[in-house]
C-alpha cells in the first residue's frame, strides 16, 4: 500500500481578508513531490482557508492512489486538534468543511501530525503565490519550481526531498507581518476552542450532533463543474430591445457595450476563480470574451451550442412591430415553447435541447473547474431554469440585462445549483 504525506496551509491577510491555501503530495518514503495544489479564495479567514488546503491536500492523494494511507502535516493547531477529535467543532464555517476532509478517505488512513511553521514552507509558499496572483486579478499558476526549503528537523514521518528533476529552486518567503498575524490567530483561535470546550451546553451538543448526522451532511462529491455566465454586452440594437438573435445581423458591440465588457473582466479578475472561457460564436459574444480572457490571460473556446435562439423573420424588430406584422404567430409562441418564429426560427423547445446537450458536454469537459461561458439572455435563462426544473414559461419572468453575470454549478450526482442570477454591480 502506498502511502502519502500531505503538507497543507492557508493564509489570509487580515482575518477575514483575501486568503489562499496551498498543499503538498509527496511520496512518504522518498519525499519526492508527486503532486501541488493552491488557490485564491477570495476574502475569507484564516482557519477556513487552512481547511480549504487540507481538503485540496487529502483530494489531490486520493486522485495519485485511492487505496493509499495519508499523513498529514499542518502548523495550524486547530485544524490538527479538530480533525483529531481531541477539540470540537464550534464554528458554522468550519463543521461543513471538516465533515467533508474526514469523508475524503477512511479515517483510518488518515493520520494527523502538527509541526511548527518553518516545516512547513512548501505550502506556506504555495499559499503566498495564490494570494499574490489573487491581488493581480491571476489565477495561481504551477510556479517553475518546488522551492529550496530547509530540511525540516527529525522526527516527522518523511522529509521533503530534493526538488523535482528539471526545476530550478528559489525560495519565496511570505511577508513577516502575514506570518505574525496568522501565529496570533492561531493562538486565540486555539484559546477560543479550549474555553469553549469546558463551557459547552447541553443545546451546543444536540446542535453538534445534528449536524453530523447521516443525511444532513452532503456527500462529498468533489468540487462541482461551475458556470459563470456572462451576457455579452450591448450592442447597438440591445437599447432599441429589439430581436437579436443567430439570424440576424450579427451586430458587434457598441462602444457602451465594450466598456461593460471592460467592466465584468475587472470584477472577474479580482474573483480570481475563472479557469477557461468558451463563448458562443456570434460576433457580440466573441468580442466580449476576448475582452475579458485578455485580462484573465486565457484563450477564448468558441462552442457553437452557446449561440442564441433564431427568431426568424423577427430578427431586427420590436416586440411592438412583431404583434402587429404576426399577431398570431406571436401569440402561438408566447403560449407554447414547440412554437417557432415566423419564418422558420428556432423554437424554445428546440434551444432548451440544444442547451442541455451542450451543458452536458461541458460538465464532463470542465469537470471540477470555473468555467466562463459567454453567451445571450436564451441560452442564460435556459442554463438557469433547466437548474431549477421550472417550466417553459418561466423564461419571461426572467431579468437578464447585458453584461449581467449568473452562475450554475453542476455537482457529480447529477444535481444542479443556481448561484447568481443577473448581478451587474460590477457596472455600477
Amino acid at each position: 500500500m502506498r502511502e502519502f504525506v500531505v503538507e497543507a496551509d492557508g493564509g489570509s491577510r487580515g482575518n477575514p481578508g483575501p486568503a489562499g491555501y496551498g498543499a503538498v503530495v509527496r511520496d512518504a518514503a522518498t519525499g519526492q513531490v508527486l503532486s501541488e495544489a493552491a488557490e485564491y479564495l477570495g476574502v475569507v479567514t484564516n482557519n477556513v482557508a487552512e481547511y480549504r488546503g487540507l481538503l485540496a491536500g487529502l483530494r489531490a492523494a486520493r486522485a495519485l492512489d485511492p487505496a493509499a494511507t495519508v499523513h498529514v502535516r499542518m502548523d495550524s493547531k486547530l485544524v490538527v486538534e479538530q480533525m483529531t477529535g481531541r477539540w470540537k467543532i464550534k464554528h458554522p464555517d468550519l463543521k461543513p468543511l471538516a465533515a467533508q476532509a474526514a469523508r475524503v478517505l477512511p479515517p483510518e488512513r488518515v493520520t494527523y501530525e502538527w509541526i511548527p511553521r518553518e516545516r512547513n514552507k512548501h505550502a506556506d509558499r504555495l499559499a503566498n503565490e495564490a494570494m499574490d496572483a489573487g491581488a493581480r486579478g491571476e489565477q495561481w499558476t504551477a510556479s517553475a519550481s518546488t522551492a529550496e526549503l530547509e530540511a525540516p528537523a527529525g522526527g516527522s514521518t518523511a522529509e521533503p526531498g530534493p526538488p523535482a528533476a528539471g526545476t530550478a529552486a528559489r525560495t519565496t518567503a511570505g511577508p513577516d507581518a502575514l506570518t505574525a498575524a496568522r501565529e496570533a490567530a492561531d493562538v486565540r483561535a486555539a484559546r477560543a476552542e479550549a474555553d469553549e470546550q469546558a463551557a459547552r451546553s447541553a443545546a451546543d451538543v444536540r446542535a453538534a450532533r445534528t449536524v453530523a448526522a447521516p443525511g444532513w451532511a452532503p456527500a462529498d462529491l468533489g468540487a462541482p463543474a461551475t458556470f459563470v455566465l456572462l451576457r455579452h454586452g450591448e450592442t447597438p440594437l440591445t437599447p432599441q430591445k429589439r430581436f437579436s438573435g443567430s439570424g440576424g445581423t450579427d451586430p458587434s458591440l457598441s462602444a457602451v457595450g465594450r466598456e461593460q465588457a471592460e467592466k465584468a473582466a475587472v470584477a472577474l479578475a479580482r474573483r480570481g476563480t475563472i479557469q477557461a472561457v468558451v463563448s458562443s460564436p456570434l460576433a457580440r459574444t466573441r468580442e466580449t470574451a476576448t475582452i475579458v480572457a485578455a485580462r484573465l490571460g486565457l484563450d477564448v473556446t468558441v462552442d457553437d451550442g452557446l449561440r442564441e435562439t433564431d427568431f426568424g423573420a423577427w430578427e431586427g424588430l420590436t416586440f411592438a412591430e412583431v404583434r402587429e406584422r404576426h399577431p398570431d404567430d406571436l401569440d402561438a409562441w408566447l403560449a407554447s415553447a414547440d412554437a417557432e418564429p415566423t419564418g422558420g426560427g428556432e423554437s424554445f423547445a428546440a434551444t432548451a435541447t440544444r442547451i442541455a446537450a451542450t451543458r452536458d458536454k461541458l460538465v464532463v469537459a470542465h469537470a471540477g473547474r470555473t468555467v466562463l461561458l459567454v453567451t445571450h439572455v436564451t441560452p442564460i435563462k435556459t442554463f438557469v431554469r433547466l437548474a431549477l426544473g421550472a417550466p417553459p414559461e418561466s423564461l419571461f419572468r426572467m431579468e437578464l440585462s447585458a453584461a449581467s453575470l449568473s452562475a450554475v454549478a453542476y455537482y457529480a450526482d447529477g444535481n444542479a445549483s443556481v448561484r447568481l442570477l443577473n448581478d451587474t454591480s460590477h457596472l455600477r
